[in-house]
């Protein structure tokens, strides 16, 4: 069931207990994650984290921990499946779910037994079917046979018209069940058929915090980046974007406008957020511009970057700026300050001669002290790379506690880490897409897009992960569709395969919705990819929070495909 008073069905039920924290691995959960532990520590909660990366984890840990702790509060995770059917609870257990995934199960929403309370805001657009078109009451389909076998005393003739009576009746019920069924897998099958997501939790949590008066600025950036997560990962969209930095713009104001009297706000270690209208050049603070440039799926794919032409568009872009290469090619924070001063219209003025006219977005920065200036999508990049680090042989669980330690202001050695991480990703992105693209490995299978990433692909390795494998799609499918002539494939989604682990012969598979500006990000691949693998008898994991990423065996890929195919055409 939803929880109308955040304050008064959770925090307060919560702050004299032990807490079990089931936190999914995504950058939004480990902001929430941190917002939480921050309230936490506040009012003395003692609670345990656990790190989980998929269903079989979560069903792990929660029997690992379910004997000593009765309240559970999973973020990002649980929401989008029945979770009394898959943990069998006892009756004493409550979870508390902060999930961004949508749709919401209906039996999470519906439960009356008091054990799911889903800390989900209301206004978001969830669309939840009405308890009777899919609930239905047991007596109601009680016979009533059992009148039937008074009627032992009564003339025959008279008890033969009474029994077709009942029979009429009986058959008309099973008439009308049959319907009422009908009409129930109608309405769950488009309810449950996409996936989307709704308002992070961080900002959720955040909320929270506010309305306990116990918010401060860490809180703030933290649900800052959450937020941004969402954006980065491309999983809402740009309205639903807008209005949520809209509300963040309200808090911002707020914390600055309470820390103007204080004496400290020009100290070494203060921290100020700012509202930025920023460039959409990943990482350009941190790095040379002209890397930034090559290496951002906006700009990249505006000048066609993998090609010749594209290669000498940019060299006249960046002649049109008046930029001197020398400039552009050396670390920003070494650049001229005359050139780095006005740097955002200069760049502003010649995209729009070149196409690009939404080069810059809203967001938000952080200056901690100082000498550090970070962006939301800085710190996202960073902490993504951290959490999917393959760099050395570590645990999930190490690298969870990385990126997590990341997000604090008194770990910078660990964030610009993480920078240099991102930075190696993303050419990995950039030179992946560019041979996909120029060895024409994107294939048009009917209904959709394909593309296989073969083992011994440069960096492959990398993406074997879930959110380095989403990148890489989006950025894969915005370079075909401005390369492509053809106008059919420019409005397919697409289907990405890419090996997952050598030895046990497994790949991982992930579905993504066709790119345009007026998408609503929702997400059909989840159900289609159940359905193809039933279907096929496909040895297939859906492991994954994201309904769109399943695991499969390499020798079934081919008749997953071919069942995927006839399922969408």
């Amino acid at each position: 069931m939803f929880v109308t008073d955040i304050r008064k069905e959770f925090y307060d039920v919560v702050i004299n207990q032990r807490v079990a924290l089931l936190v999914a691995t995504d950058i939004d959960a480990l902001c929430a994650c941190k917002v939480l532990q921050a309230l936490f520590h506040c009012d003395q909660v003692q609670y345990t984290l656990v790190p989980v990366t998929g269903w079989q984890d979560l069903g792990t840990a929660f029997l690992e921990h379910k004997e000593q702790f009765r309240y559970f509060v999973l973020l990002n995770c649980g929401a989008n499946v029945d979770l009394l059917e898959m943990l069998q609870p006892d009756d004493d257990s409550i979870f508390f779910i902060c999930d961004t995934h949508r749709p919401v199960d209906v039996v999470n929403v519906y439960n009356d037994s008091q054990v799911i309370k889903l800390l989900i805001k209301q206004d978001d657009d969830l669309g939840v079917p009405s308890y009777d078109d899919i609930f239905r009451d047991e007596d109601e389909e009680a016979d009533d046979s059992g009148n039937e076998s008074d009627g032992g005393s009564e003339p025959a003739g008279k008890r033969k018209r009474y029994d077709e009576g009942a029979v009429e009746r009986r058959i008309e019920r099973q008439r009308a069940k049959r319907e009422w069924e009908a009409r129930r897998r109608e309405i769950l099958f488009d309810y449950e058929q996409y996936e989307y997501h709704g308002t992070s939790a961080s900002l959720v949590i955040f909320e929270l915090a506010w309305v306990l008066t116990k918010d401060n600025k860490d809180m703030l950036w933290w649900a800052v980046i959450g937020l941004t997560d969402q954006w980065v990962h491309d999983k809402i969209t740009h309205m639903k974007y807008v209005t949520d930095i809209a509300t963040m713009q309200r808090h911002v104001s707020r914390h600055n406008h309470r820390n103007e009297d204080e004496d400290n706000s020009l100290s070494i270690d203060c921290m100020r957020i700012s509202f930025e209208y920023d460039l959409r050049l990943t990482l350009y603070q941190h790095w040379s511009l002209f890397e930034s440039i090559c290496n951002s799926t906006y700009t990249s794919c505006n000048f066609k970057l993998w090609s010749l032409n594209g290669q000498k568009k940019l060299q006249e872009f960046l002649a049109d700026m008046g930029l001197p290469l020398k400039q552009v090619r050396q670390k920003f924070h070494s650049m001229d300050m005359v050139i780095k001063e006005n740097l955002r219209e200069v760049i502003e003025e010649s995209s729009n001669k070149y196409g690009m006219k939404d080069i810059r977005i809203q967001t938000f920065g952080v200056h901690f002290g100082f000498k550090n200036r970070f962006l939301a999508s800085d710190v996202v990049h960073a902490a993504a790379a951290l959490l999917e680090s393959t760099e050395k042989d570590e645990s999930a669980s190490d690298n969870f506690i990385k990126a997590l330690d990341c997000l604090s202001r008194s770990n910078l050695e660990r964030l610009h880490l993480g920078i240099d991480l991102a930075k190696k990703k993303l050419i990995a992105i950039q030179q992946t897409v560019a041979s996909c693209i120029c060895t024409n490995l994107i294939l048009s299978q009917g209904p959709f897009l394909y593309c296989y990433l073969m083992e011994g692909t440069p960096d492959v390795r990398l993406f074997s992960k879930p959110m380095a494998l989403t990148l890489l799609c989006k950025y894969l499918l915005k370079a075909f569709v401005s390369s492509t002539r053809n106008k059919r494939c420019k409005l397919l989604p697409l289907v990405m395969a890419a090996p997952l682990d050598v030895e046990k012969g497994t790949v991982i598979v992930l579905g993504i919705p066709p790119d345009s500006d007026t998408s609503d990000k929702k997400n059909f691949f989840g159900r289609a990819f159940e359905k193809a693998a039933e279907s096929t008898s496909s040895r297939s994991l859906h492991d994954h929070f994201d309904t769109s990423i399943i695991e499969l065996k390499m020798e079934d890929r081919t008749k997953f495909l071919d069942a995927l195919i006839t399922l969408l055409s």
